[in-house]
């Protein structure tokens, strides 16, 4: 690969971190807290291509023949995923994620005992706080409290699920969390809802792989949270 198109590949890949940084679109691929290590990553790889730059106009060229012409144009293809990203960053993980894993509800087992809900009506709550009171809770907190919850559909046949996607450090470790939606929904899946209603009592169980079930009083679109994640 010629000296010209490793710069010019280190100036786009730097470019693009520092995009998706500044602009947010990050989110969709780590945590927040790694924003400041996305955005150091970006400002060193434009450096380093800009030092390469300067490095190679100072100096004379080592090798002035006529066989340059014939390195070939394959290295420049390599350029093609980072203008992807740098161009059109690819989307959160959504529906067809959770549909092509094959993994059980994520759960998070804690201690029986839990903070006690906001004293306010429908509270909004974390799915995947909600998941595990529902599968953990022996105080039974969530019984008959109406709750407001946010996340994404996805269809299993006749089934419809809210779902969030919970991540450790990245999208490469995301696992879903998932409740099962009781109530005439006619929505496609990866369709954002804000669903208001209450969680069946006893309705998480290992015959369910942990899915509990929400009778649904309310639900209406909404657009796609800036940070599509949990934690």
């Amino acid at each position: 690969m010629r000296r010209e198109t490793q710069h010019v590949l280190l100036l786009l890949l730097g470019g693009a971190l520092i995009k998706i940084t500044l602009n947010g679109d990050y989110l969709r691929y780590v945590r927040p807290a790694h924003g400041w290590w996305v955005l150091g990553a970006g400002v060193v790889i434009v450096a380093l291509a800009g030092v390469g730059v300067l490095r190679d106009l100072r100096s004379a060229p080592a090798d002035v023949t006529g066989h340059a012409g014939h390195a070939g144009h394959s290295p420049w293809l390599l350029m093609l995923p980072v203008l992807a990203i740098f161009l059109v960053a690819p989307p959160a993980l959504g529906a067809d994620a959770v549909v092509r894993s094959v993994d059980a509800n994520v759960v998070a087992q804690r201690a029986p005992e839990f903070a006690p809900l906001p004293d306010e009506p429908a509270p909004r709550l974390e799915l995947s706080d909600v998941v595990a009171r529902a599968n953990w809770d022996r105080a039974g907190q969530l019984d008959g409290r109406e709750v407001t919850l946010t996340g994404f559909v996805v269809r299993r046949g006749a089934s419809v699920q809210l779902v969030r996607l919970a991540i450790v450090c990245c999208a490469a470790d995301a696992r879903a969390v998932r409740l099962r939606l009781d109530g005439p929904l006619d929505v496609p899946a990866d369709t954002w809802l804000e669903v208001r209603g209450t969680v069946r009592t006893g309705s998480a169980t290992a015959a369910t792989d942990h899915v509990p079930a929400m009778t649904v009083h309310t639900a209406h679109v909404v657009a796609p949270p800036p940070d599509p994640y949990e934690y």
